[in-house]
């Protein structure tokens, strides 16, 4: 049998590794990321260069709202909400019938606990730009000097949101100063108040935590994983989306790209995830005992309805879709919606033919696990990478997710619905895949590559440290597991007194 599993699987890696060589071959001669001589490189550097220019706006255009890209950013931002509960589903669906209150009420709470964190203070966290300025920090488009170099923002103005107040879209308070699509002219180059951007960016902030719980379903203790989204929010996620994502971020500065969120959500999650699954007791049973899904058609439906949010995640992340303000920032936010799209499919149907080859037969699950991790892995690169390179990232990515969460079995970790495999696997993949072929606003090359190395490891190592510090602090004093006895019992009964489904 082990012989048969061994053709089986080496069959596997060849077919798949051919394949997706030939289509690598095919989308690298479009991408530009194979090598290219000095006049070449010139001018893709003019090329880059004629398109940031572009994006200085009129000046008769200031203090002026893009209704456009004002409803897009609306639009993306309930999409991405849309994937809370689609997440609860995706993660519902999956845990047995006596754990799936307390799975819904993990996800669910990262809303107003987060929405409470985030307009109190993360916000302020992660977007305040200094009001100092650096001459070695380089120059901005309009040859001004950049913010200097940060690891954390603070502006007493944005507590509580407070500079939000004012209405009058005249105000020079009303759009602010932030970070759009690798452009730092701010957002009154967008046309977008900056409390819409507020919004937008606060659903990353939810949903991150929530992707963690999956790898400790079935026996956290819920004050316990309230305790820790608060905690995990402000001291982890908000740091390394301001190093990201932040103008003066020392990674935003190094040239890191990160278009939606592949390092910061999910590499963020996967390495946070692995270190609470180190610390914490595995579930009762197991690897032995059965951990059935109660319910795989919601996992599907999630499935289906993360990858719906997922448009608003990626493409929204262009922010301004309005030509008189960002001209290519339409472009931008095309290109990420139709490769989203291309990706989760494409990886979707490279996870169904990895497990046919492994078990012998597609699995629902597998269909599930494949469209989410194409997403995943797409998300960093969404708005940089031409439609074929999604093609071949959404391949390897379903593949190498594939094995990623057969690691679990080998190494015999209990990440309950493989977050690990999925999420940080897949967003360290995504992150480094979109130094070899993005083609906006730098080309691939390796570079590039080095770069997103540096920002995986970074990130990566102060999520797993940071939540391996809180994790056993929470563990060691408050408890962050339930006893055998509550878990056997069920969650929904012994932390929230209730039960999913009355068959009497």
């Amino acid at each position: 049998m082990i012989g048969s599993f061994g053709v089986r699987f080496r069959s596997l890696v060849m077919i798949h590794t051919l394949g997706v060589c030939f289509l690598f071959v095919v989308s690298g001669a479009s991408v530009g990321a194979q090598p290219v001589s000095s006049d070449d490189t010139a001018s893709a550097t003019e090329e880059v260069v004629t398109i940031e220019e572009t994006v200085v706006p009129a000046p008769h255009l200031a203090g002026t709202i893009d209704t456009g890209s004002t409803t897009w950013l609306l639009i993306s931002s309930a999409l991405v909400f849309f994937m809370i509960p689609g997440l609860a589903l995706f993660y519902g669906g999956m845990v047995r019938a006596k754990n799936v209150l307390n799975m819904f009420m993990c996800v669910m709470v990262c809303v107003p606990i987060v929405t409470i964190q985030w307009v109190a203070c993360g916000y302020s966290l992660t977007f305040a730009v200094p009001s100092a300025i650096s001459s070695d920090a380089g120059k901005n488009d309009d040859g001004s000097d950049k913010p200097a170099l940060s690891y954390l923002g603070w502006d007493s103005s944005l507590i509580f949101l407070r500079g939000f107040s004012d209405v009058d879209p005249a105000s020079p308070n009303y759009f602010g100063k932030i970070v759009t699509s690798g452009d730092t002219t701010g957002a009154a180059a967008t046309g977008v108040p900056e409390l819409l951007f507020s919004m937008f960016q606060m659903m990353f902030a939810i949903i991150t935590p929530a992707l963690i719980v999956g790898a400790i379903a079935e026996r956290v203790k819920f004050s316990a994983w309230c305790i820790f989204v608060v905690l995990w929010a402000t001291l982890v996620y908000d740091p390394v989306a301001h190093w990201v994502w932040n103008v003066s971020g020392w990674l935003f500065q190094k040239g890191v790209l990160d278009f939606a969120g592949g390092t910061v959500v999910h590499v963020l999650a996967g390495t946070s995830a692995l270190a609470l699954i180190l610390i914490l007791p595995k579930r009762r049973g197991f690897p032995k005992g059965p951990f059935l899904p109660h319910s795989i058609g919601w996992t599907l439906m999630g499935a289906g309805f993360l990858m719906v949010g997922w448009f608003g995640f990626n493409a929204g992340s262009a922010i301004a879709v309005g030509k008189d303000f960002l001209p290519v920032a339409g472009s931008v936010a095309v290109m990420a919606f139709a490769t989203t799209a291309i990706a989760g499919a494409a990886a979707t149907g490279s996870w169904m033919v990895a497990e046919w080859f492994h078990v012998g037969k597609p699995t629902a699950i597998g269909v599930a696990s494949g469209m989410v991790a194409g997403l995943v892995v797409i998300t960093p690169c969404a708005g940089h990478v031409s439609p074929g390179s999604a093609l071949v990232i959404g391949l390897i990515g379903g593949f190498v997710c594939f094995l990623g969460v057969q690691l679990k079995q080998v190494l015999k970790y209990d990440d309950s619905l493989d977050v690990v495999g999925v999420h940080g696997v897949g967003g360290a993949l995504g992150a480094l895949l979109v130094g070899y072929f993005a083609i906006r606003p730098v080309v691939g090359g390796i570079d590039q590559i080095m770069l997103q190395l540096t920002g995986i490891l970074a990130a990566g190592a102060y999520g797993f440290v940071m939540t391996l510090v809180l994790g056993l602090i929470i563990h060691k004093t408050i408890g962050f597991t339930v006893t055998e006895t509550e878990e056997e019992e069920g969650l929904d009964a012994t932390e929230h007194n209730e039960t999913a489904y009355r068959l009497t």
